[in-house]
């Protein structure tokens, strides 16, 4: 769950870009049921990138349509809720790679998860993606293999599901929110520090949007424009606000929320998605900045300007989204499942193919992650389908970890930390020393990994799973 400021908490009591049919001309690629305009074929690959505004970056990691020419930024993929999709996936890198499907529901073995649901994508080989995502929303897609590396060089794009129930705006603008640790010169430095990795994690040198600095963007004077915010780093936690114009949360995590709330501060980590509404001033060549404020010095993250007559639009006129299917949990008859993170020095990372950071930092449950191994720990817990569970989340340590779950939706229930509405998400940021349940049904049967975004913590020690039989 997004962390929203206590004044909006409590009141919900009371980009552009991407296409359909990029880079393919026939469904039977794949063999699968999708069509022609709902399959893709990606390829992993290094690049060069002008990421700092002023030096050309060497080494970058990327997605790209196959015959297609280098455009840097992973395209951004989408798809329509209930039709099939498929994705090949052809691996140019030096390295093995997958391809997580970042917050969708589908089969497990298409998950991107190595050894529990599918083999490495060796260099030079392919691997078939097909589903039907149930949930329309904002989701992304990035790699489950050498993560800090594949993800801090490059490797997350933005993957937005279509509901055409949903309300039709003026313009749409999709935000992919991460930094880059570069040097002086441009070129990267090392991903992480073990200090930092065993507090909040190493930070980025540059910050920006859809790998530019400070993005601006046009929109239609008086309009209304969905914004699609997706905290694609590896460590950085963003506190966004908006001036020069208002807006409301429509979406957390892709789920669309009941009844839209005015945005003042919102706080979203490493996974986390934030759809927001935002209806542009009247005259033309106005100016709306979204600004990041945290942790002091704020940083503004990319503008939009009033372009054309005004549309005279109003925020009233914004309707909730459509629902996601969700089956309620039952509480009564919930089984509860501890849910304990902590810092630890036992049991040090073992080597593997997909990389290992050597160090172990964090636990679940006591237990630290040995890494991407064929021999994994025990699963935290044996799930029968169809049945509720509560998650009894507690966080023993000093720093937020945004807990992020594979392959299924939990609705919050209670917090010791601050008032909840009980909204559905697949991540949910806790904070230090915090309590929280969090419910739901498994419904989705296969091994589902649970772990922290922060991927320093992921790598070193704070990553298990949940197997659904």
């Amino acid at each position: 769950m997004v962390s929203l400021s206590r004044r909006t908490l409590l009141k919900s009591a009371a980009g552009l870009g991407g296409a359909y049919g990029l880079g393919l001309g026939a469904a039977s690629l794949f063999g699968g049921p999708a069509s022609a305009e709902n399959a893709v074929h990606l390829e992993a690959r290094l690049t060069d990138a002008l990421l700092d505004g002023q030096h050309l970056t060497r080494g970058v990691m990327s997605y790209g349509m196959a015959g297609s020419p280098d455009t840097a930024m992973p395209p951004t993929l989408r798809l329509r809720r209930g039709a099939p999709f498929n994705a090949r996936i052809t691996n140019r890198l030096d390295e093995p790679t997958t391809i997580h499907w970042h917050g969708l529901r589908i089969d497990n073995r298409m998950d991107g998860v190595p050894f529990l649901t599918q083999p490495y994508v060796y260099t030079g080989d392919t691997f078939d993606y097909s589903f039907t995502p149930p949930d329309a929303g904002t989701f992304w897609y990035h790699p489950h293999c050498n993560t800090l590396t594949q993800m801090g060089r490059g490797m997350t794009g933005l993957l937005i599901v279509e509901d055409p129930k949903d309300p039709v705006f003026d313009a749409e603008i999709a935000l992919n929110l991460r930094d880059w640790r570069l040097g002086g010169d441009g070129q990267f430095i090392e991903q992480f520090k073990p200090r930092d990795a065993a507090r909040n994690g190493t930070f980025g040198t540059v910050r920006g949007a859809n790998w530019q600095l400070e993005p601006a963007f046009d929109a239609p004077s008086g309009g209304l424009v969905r914004v699609r915010i997706a905290d694609t780093d590896v460590t950085r936690l963003y506190q966004l606000t908006l001036s020069g114009a208002q807006a409301l949360i429509v979406a957390l995590d892709g789920q669309p929320l009941p009844t839209p709330l005015a945005l003042e501060t919102s706080v979203i980590g490493p996974g986390q998605r934030l759809d927001l509404v935002l209806r542009m001033p009247e005259s033309e060549g106005e100016v709306v900045t979204l600004t990041d404020t945290r942790p002091s010095t704020a940083k503004t993250v990319a503008t939009f300007r009033s372009v054309g007559a005004n549309r005279k639009r109003s925020l009233g006129d914004v309707p909730p989204l459509a629902e996601n299917p969700f089956e309620k949990p039952d509480l009564a008859s919930a089984e509860e499942i501890p849910l304990v993170l902590s810092a630890t020095a036992e049991n040090a990372a073992r080597d593997s193919i997909c990389g290992t950071l050597g160090y172990s930092f964090w636990a679940i449950n006591k237990v630290p992650w040995p890494g991407d191994v064929p021999d994994p720990s025990a699963p935290l817990a044996e799930m029968k389908r169809g049945k509720s569970y509560v998650f009894n989340l507690i966080n023993n340590t000093p720093h937020l970890h945004p807990i992020h779950l594979h392959g299924m939706n939990f609705q919050v229930v209670s917090s010791s930390a601050r008032p909840v509405s009980p909204l559905i998400s697949d991540t949910y940021l806790v904070a230090p020393d915090e309590k929280v349940q969090l419910a739901l049904v498994a419904d989705n049967p296969g091994d589902w990994v649970l772990h922290c975004h922060i991927i320093e913590h992921q790598k070193t020690g704070m990553t298990s799973y949940v197997r659904v039989v």
